[in-house]
């Protein structure tokens, strides 16, 4: 703006004077105002690349879809999940519907290159090792819509989410890893997806630089003594004790007393999470007001109490007393399954919080009249001694999950069905299946499978393969229903449970491979009662396949050497097929991609027989307690370097070309 040289009265006295000199004041000359800064946007990053980004740098975000398709992220396309940040929705995203001064300076972090050239070479190294380790991983959103849902609904989700935060502490405690704290972004995001500081992901697995926590701490269970975890065969001696049985019990922790061990119970050894967990339950069961949810209130109750006695009968039994017809919530919080621990003993916490999907409801009726029909074609095959019980457990609900925590939450995958109890008079009455159908069904998931199908299967293959769900969901059903048949973790042979006639590790394996062999055979059997077509059937036997190769591809061990029971499975069944001749290999001819050269048929004449026999084998050595021939088994299909390992090798290298999925966790309100 320019100034004035002179003001009027100033001007007006100088009118006659010609002697004097008008002066005029020097200009000036006021510089522009700054342009205002750039409004920032946010399209400089892909949908997957925000996604793995945010993950990289342990930021709750997760971009849900490009709904306008204009390629940059709107407030109402981004989800915060779930996760120990504690974050809202508020922090982010404003009551106009606007990106906040947060939410922009963190979307500007993720811009930058995770490098910090300032490091110690060593620690730029681990980092660098650390991304490759997240990488592996793909973010996968598993997202609630509670808009709609009722004050009561949003209170019960804000009571079960605050148990599921005390659980995570719980099972932090019993996995040795509470102790811990990660310090850069890339390492909390590890230690949070792994819940440790440990690498699980198959490139990283076994790099000793892969950490969270520099040093690398010792991998040391939090369930036994540290002392005696030095012997790489402790969960022998522990059996071997006077007081094995007591030692070797679900829910308590061993500790060392002077003189040996003794086993003190969840209850004592954590009480104050425990109390923790209790008092949301209690509250979220307050919260329920409406007539319809009566169920699930006894059950919050009954589990509440479970928390404080370590009895959990009764919980047991008011959860299975719940199902679709008296409440639309599903939730499982108990100490329940053993794989993640070295001794395979000690009932992990956990938490799956679900919605019921009416849809189990046809499966239900499809099976519920032949039930008994199911239980004598596996007492068959199994032969003498087992005979064949009146079976009496629940057919599979469908649930959508809404949360897992604690044992529940894998770094890769999830649990896709699940019959519980595995112990007590529950369990020995057939306990409850469910089937969880909202996993995996994402668009990003759907492509990830069909690429690493089109990778190993023949083109004339691929014609049967289908990324639908039905295929998968027929056969989860099948496996969980499968636990309740047969000779199951309960039954004995001679007095003993399997854990002691196999030993925990291998115990789990056969569990695992009786189900998902009677799940093979099951299949085929339906299509001669009129239950299923052909056509289902052998869709499903291609999604089977597909299963086995995701699982074969995670290795057979993990890296401290402990067994992975369903690659395990995965590999005696497919090895076995492929010596029947059910599934071959062709090395010359292309897979559907159109790329790789070499690549899995199926011979779907051979396929029943196979399974048939196979299933025989399987089914009379848990009905015998044949420890030497599930040994036979494991020796000539996991641990032989033959071909069949050399096809591992090859199905490994191409299903991890695309990352697995983590599952990540939001409720929109």
């Amino acid at each position: 703006m320019r100034r004035l040289a002179l003001g009027l009265s100033a001007a007006l006295s100088f009118v006659g004077c010609a002697k004097e000199a008008v002066k005029e004041e020097p200009k000036v000359t006021t510089p522009p105002a700054p342009a205002a800064a750039p409004k920032p946007t946010f399209d400089r990053l892909g949908r997957l690349d925000f996604n793995v980004r945010a993950q990289e740098r342990f930021l709750p975000f997760f971009w849900r879809d490009d709904l306008d398709g204009n390629k940059a992220l709107e407030p109402a396309e981004l989800a915060i999940l779930w996760g120990p940040q504690g974050a809202t929705r508020a922090t982010f995203v404003d009551e106009k519907g606007a990106f906040t001064a947060a939410f922009v300076a963190a979307y500007e972090s993720m811009l930058k290159t995770g490098d910090d050239k300032s490091l110690p070479a060593a620690e730029q190294q681990r980092q660098t090792v650390v991304r490759l380790e997240l990488s592996q991983g793909r973010p996968t959103l598993v997202e609630t819509d509670l808009t709609k849902g009722s004050d009561e609904d949003k209170a019960i989700i804000q009571h079960v989410f605050a148990a599921a935060n005390a659980i995570e502490r719980l099972h932090a405690r019993q996995l040795g890893t509470d102790a811990f704290e990660a310090k850069d972004p890339a390492s909390r995001a590890l230690f949070h997806r792994n819940q440790g500081p440990f690498c699980v992901a198959p490139k990283t697995e076994k790099d000793e630089a892969c950490t969270a926590i520099a040093p690398k701490p010792p991998r040391l269970s939090g369930l036994y003594p540290a002392a005696v975890q030095a012997d790489p065969k402790f969960c022998d001696t522990l059996a071997k004790a006077k007081n094995a049985k007591e030692l070797m019990g679900h829910f308590s922790v061993v500790v060392a007393d002077g003189a040996g061990f003794k086993a003190v119970p969840y209850s004592e050894a954590y009480k104050a999470d425990m109390e923790a967990v209790a008092t949301s339950l209690e509250a979220a069961a307050a919260a329920i007001t409406s007539e319809g949810e009566k169920a699930f209130q006894k059950y919050l109750r009954a589990a509440a109490t479970a928390f404080r006695t370590n009895d959990w009968e009764p919980a047991n039994e008011a959860w299975v007393a719940m199902g679709p017809t008296n409440s639309k919530w599903y939730l499982r919080i108990a100490p329940d399954e053993v794989y993640y621990e070295p001794c395979a003993w000690k009932a992990g916490f956990a938490v799956s919080f679900a919605r019921i999907n009416m849809d189990s409801l046809a499966w239900q009726q499809k099976l519920e009249p032949v039930k008994g029909d199911l239980e004598k074609a596996l007492a068959a095959l199994a032969g003498p001694p087992y005979k064949a019980r009146d079976v009496k457990f629940k057919l599979p609900d469908f649930i959508d999950i809404v949360l897992n925590a604690g044992d529940a939450r894998n770094p890769h995958g999830a649990t896709i069905g699940q019959s519980l109890p595995n112990w007590g008079k529950v369990a020995e009455k057939g306990g409850r299946t469910v089937v969880m159908t909202n996993l995996y069904t994402d668009l990003d998931s759907q492509k990830a499978l069909e690429a690493q199908m089109a990778s190993l299967f023949c083109s004339s293959l691929m014609t049967k393969a289908s990324t639908d769900a039905k295929p998968a969901i027929m056969s989860v059903v099948l496996h969980e229903a499968s636990h309740n048949l047969g000779p199951s973790h309960e039954y004995k042979v001679k007095g003993k449970e399997d854990d002691e006639l196999f030993g925990g590790p291998l115990a789990s394996t056969m569990e695992e491979l009786k189900a998902q062999t009677s799940a093979l055979y099951f299949a085929q059997w339906l299509v001669t009662k009129n239950l299923i077509t052909q056509a289902e059937a052998d869709a499903a036997v291609v999604r089977d396949v597909a299963w086995g190769f995701g699982h074969v591809s995670r290795g057979m061990y993990t890296a401290d050497g402990k067994p992975r029971n369903y690659s395990h499975l995965a590999s005696i069944q497919l090895g076995t097929l492929m010596k029947a001749g059910a599934v071959s290999f062709k090395p010359d001819e292309k897979a559907g991609n159109g790329a790789d050269v070499g690549c899995f048929d199926i011979d779907f004449s051979k396929w029943k027989p196979a399974v048939d026999a196979l299933a025989k084998r399987v089914l009379m050595a848990k009905g015998k307690g044949d420890k030497k021939d599930a040994e036979a088994m494991v020796a000539e299909f996991v641990d032989a370097k033959d071909e069949w390992a050399t096809r591992r090798e090859l199905i490994t290298e191409r299903w991890l070309r695309a990352p697995k999925a983590t599952f990540v966790y939001t409720v929109k309100r």
